[in-house]
């Protein structure tokens, strides 16, 4: 099928509030992964693009961490306000662009301007506190911004990442610079667009390039702080990178998700569980993704029958319609890694119930589509079991003692997200304080905004979605007076 016209071609690099071409002249092409067709050439970064965007931020620093809050408050609704009016234009972006699904991609507008909003209301909630020191003394905090922060984002939620990440950096009175990722670059560049007229020139600054340009960030001196969404081992390197200088980093890293399915509960309810947990409208390409389904052997049969059902009759097509749930697999890369999990799992002996490989209708054939794929009998030494796969691919584990799940449950690197599916509370509750995780889901999915959202263990380091994630964008000075 055709690509759907974008009607949008890269203007350049955003730095400094102008639209500038590569130093080194060298681009991309952005592939549509539906079709394999090229989108458009994109401007690859180098280490002087980084240094001059660096550079604009910490010129546009000075004036920014100065401007009123109730200016910076409008300037963040503003943003909000533009992204709403071309929500329909953005999420077709990132739907051609990244394969994911147009209604998934439309919601991510809504969340991203509400984001917006929040950080927006909450300006003037960044305060300090005084202490009583006792007569003609006086002790205070005050928290100040960093300067320059380095923001690098991942391909499921291009345009999402791009300005909700940016947005706390701003409301405490950093300036940004972003590296969208490369294998869905447009939506973000199309962000400088809209970010034209509202910030001051150089407080927001758009790259983009391949993992060398956010090495060069992190590596750069005028740098202070750093967030990233990615996997474990580039955020690992990345923390790596940043130790030299002792800069401040937030990671929110990948995760290998259980969902645990107790004897009491509704079969069909808890296999609907599963697959929502799954974000197949991203094609499991989600870190919270809940791709470890532990069943209780009682209920086993019958919620495997139900989850076989639902991933077979999930509608598999290009992503930019809206009937279609499951579009492509972001990229060859990640197809052939995806793959590679697929074909381990049928040698290491689980059985494949459902999908691992490509989806039989032909019209799809030149896409990098993966039918929905369910395996039984998976144990915690396979591959599958264990690591993180980052596309359509279920894990069924069959259990009866309580203990000896839990400790499968924690027994990988991981610790983002867990779900529970029970009516018996206090087993929930129990569950829930015991499994190593940082956001819990009992009979139920989504997040909230100013709910905490960050991972355990491997998993990450710091929490976003919450008036905590403003404040780590802030320093904190104590200063001690006496008159």
């Amino acid at each position: 099928m055709q690509t759907p016209a974008l009607n949008f071609s890269p203007r350049g690099l955003y730095i400094g509030g102008r639209w500038v071409a590569p130093a080194e002249g060298q681009s991309f092409a952005s592939i549509n992964p539906s079709n394999m067709e090229k989108l458009a050439d994109v401007p690859a970064a180098g280490e002087a693009d980084v240094d001059a965007a660096v550079k604009a931020a910490k010129a546009a620093f000075k004036e920014w961490s100065r401007v009123p809050l109730k200016e910076r408050a409008r300037c963040l609704a503003l943003l909000a306000d533009r992204i709403e009016e071309n929500a329909d234009e953005l999420a077709l972006f990132d739907a051609v662009d990244s394969g994911n699904a147009i209604v998934g991609m439309r919601g991510d507008m809504t969340w991203t301007a509400d984001w917006l909003r929040y950080c927006a209301g909450l300006v003037t909630e960044i305060k300090g506190e005084t202490f009583s020191q006792g007569d003609r003394h006086l002790n205070l905090t005050r928290r100040q911004p960093f300067g320059v922060v380095a923001k690098i984002n991942p391909f499921n939620h291009p345009l999402r990442f791009c300005a909700e990440k940016a947005a706390a950096p701003l409301a405490a009175g950093n300036t940004v610079v972003i590296k969208g990722s490369e294998q869905a670059p447009l939506s973000s560049l199309r962000l400088g667009e809209l970010c034209e007229g509202i910030f001051p020139a150089g407080v927001i600054n758009i790259l983009a390039g391949d993992g060398k340009v956010g090495s060069a960030l992190v590596r750069h001196p005028d740098v202070r702080r750093i967030g990233f969404v990615g996997s474990v081992p580039t955020g690992r390197a990345i923390a790596k990178e940043a130790a030299a200088d002792l800069k401040r980093v937030s990671l929110e890293l990948g995760g290998k998700n259980p969902i645990v399915i107790f004897p009491d509960a509704d079969p069909k309810t808890a296999a609907l569980a599963a697959i929502k947990g799954m974000n197949m409208n991203r094609q499991g390409q989600s870190c919270s993704s809940t791709s470890r389904v532990f069943v209780h052997a009682s209920l086993h049969d019958t919620v495997i029958a139900e989850l076989v059902s639902l991933a077979q009759a999930l509608p598999i097509g290009m992503p930019w319609l809206k009937e279609n749930d499951v579009g492509p697999i972001v990229s060859q890369r990640q197809f052939d890694r995806v793959m590679g999990f697929i074909e381990s799992a049928k040698t290491e002996g689980a059985r494949l119930l459902t999908g691992g490989g490509r989806p039989a209708d032909p019209s799809l054939a030149g896409g990098l589509f993966i039918a929905p794929t369910v395996f039984d009998g998976v144990t915690p030494e396979m591959r599958i079991g264990r690591e993180e796969i980052f596309g359509p691919v279920m894990s069924v584990m069959a259990w009866d003692d309580y203990e000896a799940m839990l400790q499968q449950v924690n027994g990988v690197e991981y610790g983002l997200t867990a779900a529970i599916v029970t009516n018996d509370l206090a087993k929930a509750m129990e569950t829930a304080e015991r499994v190593e995780a940082g956001y819990v889901w009992i009979n139920s999915n989504g997040r909230y905004i100013g709910a905490p959202y960050g991972g355990w263990k491997q998993s990450g380091i710091g929490e976003e979605e919450c008036f905590d994630e403003i404040l780590s964008y802030t320093q904190v000075k104590n200063i001690n007076m006496r008159w």
